[in-house]
């Protein structure tokens, strides 16, 4: 149990600013997915119920020593291993991918929570080893990761699957892997590129890249979302048209706009002023997590912050370019704000082991 006087030490600001991230979010779902012939819907409060139950998550992974979390983070990843490969043959089908696991009614998407399963065996491995990280530690860290990766990609999910990467270079960085590796590591990436692009990448995947270079290529096509979105969020101006007054997200020109599309509706409706309060928001929840890592009381704890919160920075990042039209359009919805239960838990729950880490640093 957590004893009382942790309680002081509570990152409260985080925790105020994660969940000024959800309300925000179901605000944005609120208005999006409302149908003026038929009322509007309930995802906003799907999305509700999935935040009550990301925060019961987070008391959980708040309230266990992280350190317990680590011990056991072999079976935490075996058993998440078991549930990826489990979804290869019995996942429900939704949109011509397999990723979901239907439970009471419920869609559960265990990639979302492989990449705290990844975290925590990654935190384990290198804190466990002294000094710098070695080749063969490399090796190892890089095998753990891969192996997630492969069966997420294989659903298929490749925007998921990637976000498991930032995780291992963020621990296997902060353990003492030099820059030069990182740099033989890109190399490998360019030349390994023009393979992966014949042999490993599906049609709609080539696609997504080639309407990216050129949306026009194919307009009423695969280039179509990311003109849509460069449409809404050009449409905003300085202070938006109004809550549920924009005409891109309500009048369904924006596809799945409650989903990876949602930051496109918030510069739509509240335009560069609510942007910069969103973008402000992350930056500020960023910042209080970097620095639960450098307060951390052992490098385990600060393995750990850093590999959960690379993936949410990539996730954020990504998702925010993407909106903008910046970067190839990819299935990777923006963390805390974007309709989706499994990666409102598991980002929950992230966090979770975030505040951890920071409120424990006075025990010993």
């Amino acid at each position: 149990m957590l004893e009382r006087r942790l309680y002081f030490h509570i990152d409260w600001a985080l925790l105020l600013a994660i969940l000024a991230l959800c309300g925000l979010g179901v605000a944005m779902i609120y208005s999006t997915t409302g149908d003026p012939t038929r009322g509007v819907s309930r995802l906003h409060i799907t999305q509700s119920y999935a935040i009550v139950l990301g925060l019961v998550a987070m008391i959980v992974t708040l309230t266990i020593d992280y350190r317990r979390f680590t011990d056991k983070s072999h079976f935490i990843y075996l058993g998440l291993l078991a549930l990826l490969v489990y979804v290869m043959f019995f996942g429900t089908v939704q949109m011509g991918a397999r990723r979901w696991i239907t439970v009471g009614g419920l869609n559960l998407q265990p990639s979302e929570f492989a990449k705290i399963g990844v975290a925590l065996v990654l935190a384990k491995f290198f804190g466990e080893n002294r000094g710098t990280a070695a080749w063969s530690d490399l090796a190892i860290g890089g095998v753990l990761t891969l192996i997630p990766l492969t069966l997420i990609a294989k659903e298929p999910d490749l925007g998921t699957a990637v976000t498991l990467l930032p995780v291992f270079a963020a621990v296997a960085f902060l353990a003492g892997m030099r820059m030069r590796v990182f740099a033989f590591l890109a190399l490998c990436v360019l030349l390994t590129a023009p393979i992966a692009w014949k042999f490993a990448l599906k049609d709609y995947q080539k696609s997504r890249i080639s309407t990216f270079l050129d949306p026009s290529q194919d307009a009423k096509g695969a280039g179509y979302q990311q003109i849509q979105a460069r449409i809404t969020v050009g449409s905003g101006g300085l202070t938006g048209k109004g809550f549920r007054h924009g005409t891109q997200g309500q009048l369904r020109f924006l596809p799945v706009a409650h989903n990876d599309f949602i930051f496109s509706v918030l510069a739509e409706e509240q335009g560069f002023a609510g942007v910069l309060v969103a973008l402000g928001l992350y930056l500020f929840v960023i910042l209080r997590a970097l620095e639960a890592a450098r307060l951390s009381k052992d490098r385990l704890g600060s393995y750990l912050v850093l590999g959960v919160l690379a993936s949410f920075t990539f996730q954020v990042v990504y998702n925010i370019t993407m909106s903008a039209g910046l970067a190839p359009v990819k299935g990777l919805t923006l963390p805390l704000m974007s309709y989706g239960g499994s990666s409102m838990v598991a980002t929950l729950a992230g966090f979770g082991l975030v505040l951890n880490v920071r409120m424990r640093r006075f025990t010993n």
